[in-house]
């Protein structure tokens, strides 16, 4: 199907989401990968996989407005960039929907199906300051905003290795029902950087995205 939530964010950038409802052939006809790109397509196993691999590319295109698709390939920590573009980009997937997020400023997304198994691995993420800005009757939408703001801050830091407990931190906050915002840091080391959310309930699935702000 076509673009279903295609907008601008601030300060600049743009967010889309495809609902995958095509064969991996639509795609294919469409992109036509080649070089590298193919190389790193014919790496991947399973349908799934591919066809995911194939969507976020298409939407990515789809949201450029472009006539000739850019080359989108993975650096060597597996962070996806685009070949002739200065722009930040990050991809998301969950079941049938497919995420992308593209800004000049770095940034990340991500999308999960909002489910009860958050709960068994919020000890792994979240901080004790976090858990307790958390109310009985919002609990598990809550939590999945966590969950979903650090691996979007995960993605826009880019170089893996980050704990997500010691080196994520998002700023205890009050959830909103369907969308709301709030400031995530990510701290390891030499490096620092904050980071705008935003959030969203869509069809069962929160989403999630980040934004570097400079000072």
């Amino acid at each position: 199907m076509p673009i279903f939530n295609h907008q601008h964010i601030q300060p600049e950038g743009e967010l889309g989401l495809w609902n995958i409802t095509e064969p991996p052939s639509y795609f294919l006809r469409r992109l036509k990968p080649q070089g590298d790109e193919l190389l790193q397509f014919e790496k991947l196993t399973g349908k799934s996989r591919r066809l995911e691999w194939l969507a976020v590319r298409w939407l990515l295109h789809k949201m450029s407005g472009r006539r000739k698709r850019s080359v989108c390939l993975k650096d060597e920590f597996g962070k996806p960039h685009l070949v002739d573009s200065t722009y930040e980009i990050s991809f998301s997937h969950s079941k049938q929907l497919v995420a992308v997020i593209a800004s000049p400023f770095s940034c990340g997304v991500d999308i999960q199906n909002i489910t009860s198994s958050v709960e068994r691995i919020a000890h792994k993420f979240m901080r004790d300051e976090e858990m307790k800005s958390l109310k009985p009757k919002t609990r598990m939408e809550h939590l999945s905003v966590y969950w979903g703001a650090k691996e979007a801050l995960y993605k826009a830091y880019g170089r893996k290795k980050l704990e997500f407990k010691e080196h994520i931190l998002v700023e205890p906050f009050n959830y909103n029902l369907k969308k709301g915002t709030c400031k995530g840091h990510v701290i390891k080391g030499d490096f620092s950087a904050t980071y705008s959310l935003c959030y969203q309930i869509i069809d069962n699935h929160m989403l999630v995205y980040c934004l570097e702000t400079k000072s």
